[in-house]
């Protein structure tokens, strides 16, 4: 496989269409949107889709699918949400119940699926800035942890926000912060700088997504807000049935990470 930062989205999703790709996304396809994924029967999905607007930091919407339809019309004509992402979660009354690399198996119908915004869209920009990303260079996986950050519920929907973790040295963490504020559909600016305990993580050590990385003394944790809050909610709620992706596994999109900087 040729330099996965310069891969071509489109070739990207076709290797994990062809089963050749099951990793993290976390550095691959630079410059592109990529998003995070929730897929629900239609009759959760106007509640989903107010959840949304409500906490717009965590899930920024990037585009809506039309009930059982599986392409992404506006962001990546041609893709196949079914196929394109290296891995998938699938839920049953909030359970989670299998981790497949495709879901033709499971799709229904009535299914809508809601494409959301990921931080992996702002990293290129922080790497030009001469950022390091200590995830990239150790193991793809970048550590996301639940909090005791409240979203704002809608219908059945509710649940704690999850947020990523990035080290930075203290100055670069006011870079990495400005830089990041201006791609809201990267998540913004962070939602917390500092001491982890002040919003419920005990550990850095132990993430409840993803894979911890190194903390190199005098480096300060900065977290965003993060698309896999939406598989807390579903947890929490347990809608009788859901797909989302594998965190760190996301949906890369034709869309220009560039082009939605504000």
């Amino acid at each position: 496989m040729q330099n996965p930062s310069q891969l071509p989205p489109a070739h990207l999703r076709k290797l994990c269409r062809d089963s050749a790709f099951d990793g993290p996304t976390s550095g691959i396809c630079a410059g592109y949107v990529q998003a995070n994924m929730v897929i629900l029967p239609e009759v959760y999905a106007s509640d989903f889709a107010e959840y949304c607007a409500r906490n717009p930091k965590p899930c920024p919407v990037l585009e809506v699918l039309q009930p059982g339809n599986a392409e992404p019309v506006i962001s990546a004509p041609g893709a196949d949400v079914r196929t394109d992402l290296p891995r998938y979660r699938v839920f049953r009354d909030g359970v989670l119940v299998a981790e497949p690399t495709h879901i033709q198996d499971f799709w229904q119908d009535d299914l809508v699926t809601f494409l959301l915004g990921c931080s992996f869209t702002a990293e290129e920009a922080l790497l030009d800035a001469g950022l390091a990303l200590t995830h990239i260079e150790e193991t793809g996986f970048v550590p996301m942890f639940t909090t005791n950050i409240a979203t704002e519920p809608a219908g059945m929907f509710s649940g704690p926000m999850v947020v990523t973790m990035r080290p930075f040295a203290p100055d670069d963490a006011a870079r990495a912060a400005e830089i990041t504020s201006h791609y809201p559909m990267g998540h913004g600016a962070p939602v917390h700088k500092g001491e982890p305990a002040a919003i419920g993580i005990t550990d850095l050590s132990a993430p409840d997504y993803g894979m911890p990385v190194t903390m190199p003394g005098g480096h300060v944790p900065l977290f965003w807000a993060c698309g896999v809050t939406p598989q807390e909610a579903i947890l929490k709620s347990r809608p009788a049935f859901a797909i989302s992706h594998a965190p760190g596994h996301m949906f890369v999109s034709d869309v220009s990470a560039a082009s939605t900087r504000i």
